[in-house]
């Protein structure tokens, strides 16, 4: 400003000087009186910050002064150019090796192997049959010669009091005491798929319900796959040490009673064994079933078909959705990403469009991250403050969070106006998700530089419409307790209780057989409800339009379950178009 006064003070050359002295005090005049009604006009919109539920009134703390006016500047210019803001917020989902595990919008084929599956198992009749006309008494001796070969104790006892006789349906896969003691289960995540480094797919154990291609048309070549597979089979594992090959039986662990108190002192001795046995029971249950209500090519093509589509294409469809219909967006959260699919964001068109941020430790395949469009935020993150929320955790209490659950950042957009961004995934029951966003606020009001902050707030907050009292986060409740720290959210201050974003059901071919949902109850008994939001300070932007997608076109179809085979998550994407709001 000096320089312009040097300027207008030298262009009176010429003039008297007692005219140029008037005309430069009164430019001076003009100068002094506008900066002054900057300041006013700035603290009167940090005054209206307090107010409005922004900066630091909610906090009850002092924001720092110098960064304040900054800050408001930034909004001064946000409103000026009537700024808009489009946020967008995903749980990719992780990746199910299970594609038949829940139920998805597909085709009649597929409903109509699953209906005759949920038969199957609900109604056998004359197909409850024994297990050893299933599993064999020649592939139980197979499984014997196999445990005295690696030194395991025999389960003849077991096999011939307890289980040869036992009904397929009734007394085999519907008993709730083989569940409680983890005897299918425990084997089963163990081996079901395991991914090994440097391989480009992973390793499956022959079983229907995982991403296994090799042919399961009879039992006899399940069996002699599933023989290899346990015990022949090595693989390449890490270690402490560095690296080793291993068999996959050696994988398996022990079932402690410590952990699963139904479980027998003897039958924990024995349990490496026994529920390998029970195992491959299961697994030659699902083989007979299959090949019982379907033709092994149909319900072998569809689940190919299915795995290429859910599995397999689920990264590509993925970015896809996201370049096609998001790539726009200001900010978009995503949850439950895994490292892998954060380098494909990189090697994409994505990776030239935002900044893409990360936890520091990606230890786990279920991470929350951040994407900052390089346009809106030129400079990035500049400061991860992930470690301060979990810090501010109320001491003594468990909240139920894992490592990369939440990411939370600070950014500056292109405007001046700086952000506190941050994505969270919360757990099943959503019982983290208010003490989250206590720890979020505090952590604010014990920084006064991030108290002139705009928060945006993307979050998968696993609400529920009708939650069960005390195990379950009602989604009315969530929305009161956001309220009293002066937020809002896309969907309004009042949540929708019945504005779902997911629509998922297991089906009857997974191991929770109590989890199951027939067909005509998935809406009912499935996991239907509103969990995803958005949340910022009320009174900052106004809220132009905001939309849910659970198709990848930016539509969303009510009353229909997802995944699909081109939409590859069980939550809808989630986008609203803000506008800075007229003080």
């Amino acid at each position: 400003m000096a320089y312009g006064r040097h300027r207008n003070l030298s262009s009176y050359q010429g003039r008297s000087s007692s005219e140029a002295l008037k005309k430069a005090e009164k430019s001076l005049a003009s100068y002094r009186n506008k900066t002054v009604a900057f300041i006013i006009a700035t603290i009167a919109y940090t005054a209206f910050l307090y107010s409005s539920g922004g900066a630091g009134h909610y906090l009850g703390g002092t924001p720092d002064a110098s960064l304040s006016l900054s800050a408001a500047k930034g909004m001064n210019s946000m409103r000026a150019v009537g700024r808009k803001l489009q946020l967008t917020t995903w749980n990719i989902a992780a990746i199910n090796n299970n594609p038949f595990e829940y139920w998805i919008t597909y085709n009649n084929e597929y409903e109509d192997l699953m209906k005759k599956v949920e038969n199957f198992l609900e109604e056998p009749g004359e197909q409850d049959v024994s297990v050893e006309s299933v599993f064999t008494e020649e592939m139980f001796a197979d499984l014997e010669n196999q445990f005295k070969e690696i030194g395991w104790p025999s389960v003849k006892s077991y096999w011939d009091e307890q289980f040869k006789n036992r009904k397929i349906v009734s007394q085999f896969m519907k008993d709730p005491l083989l569940g409680s003691k983890r005897l299918t289960s425990m084997p089963d995540r163990i081996t079901n798929t395991i991914n090994v480094p440097g391989l480009p797919e992973p390793i499956c154990r022959p079983t229907v319900i995982n991403q296994y291609d090799g042919d399961l048309s009879n039992l006899n070549k399940w069996w002699t796959e599933w023989k290899r597979f346990m015990f022949v089979k090595k693989i390449k594992v890490s270690t402490k040490m560095g690296s080793e090959e291993k068999q996959i039986y050696s994988m398996l662990k022990p079932i402690k009673k410590s952990k699963y108190p139904e479980i027998t002192e003897q039958e924990e001795i024995d349990s490496l064994p026994l529920q390998t046995m029970c195992g491959a029971i299961f697994d030659a249950i699902l083989v007979h079933m299959m090949n019982t209500v379907s033709e092994p090519s149909i319900w072998q093509d569809l689940k190919r078909t299915m795995v290429a589509e859910l599995n397999r294409m689920k990264f590509p469809h993925t970015l896809q959705i996201l370049e096609s219909k998001y790539a726009d967006s200001d900010i978009i959260t995503l949850q439950e990403v895994s490292s892998s699919f954060v380098n494909s964001l990189y090697e994409s068109n994505l990776g030239h469009l935002f900044h893409i941020i990360s936890p520091s430790n990606m230890d786990r395949d279920q991470n929350s991250i951040i994407m900052l469009s390089k346009k809106s935020f030129p400079g990035g993150a500049t400061k991860e403050i992930s470690a301060d929320i979990t810090a501010s955790f109320s001491p003594g209490v468990d909240i139920p969070v894992e490592k990369g659950d939440i990411l939370a950042v600070t950014a500056t957009h292109s405007d001046g106006v700086p952000f506190v961004v941050a994505s969270f995934h919360g757990d099943t029951n959503g019982l983290a998700t208010k003490p989250v966003l206590d720890a979020l606020m505090k952590s604010i009001k014990l920084d006064s530089t991030l108290m002139t902050h705009q928060l945006i707030f993307g979050l998968d907050a696993n609400t529920y419409e009708k939650a069960k009292p005390n195990k379950q986060q009602s989604v009315v409740d969530w929305g009161k307790h956001y309220a009293k720290y002066g937020l809002t959210s896309c969907w309004g201050d009042v949540p929708n209780p019945t504005n779902y974003t997911t629509f998922n059901a297991r089906t009857y071919l997974q191991p929770q057989l109590n989890k199951a949902c027939k067909q005509s109850e998935k809406q009912e008994k499935g996991d239907v409800n509103p969990k995803d939001f958005i949340l910022f300070q009320k009174g900052i932007f106004n809220v132009l339009q905001t939309w849910k997608d659970n198709t990848g076109d930016g539509t969303f179809t009510e009353n229909k379950a997802f995944p699909t085979l081109k939409f590859p998550s069980d939550h809808a994407i989630l986008s609203t178009i803000v506008q800075a709001k007229e003080t």
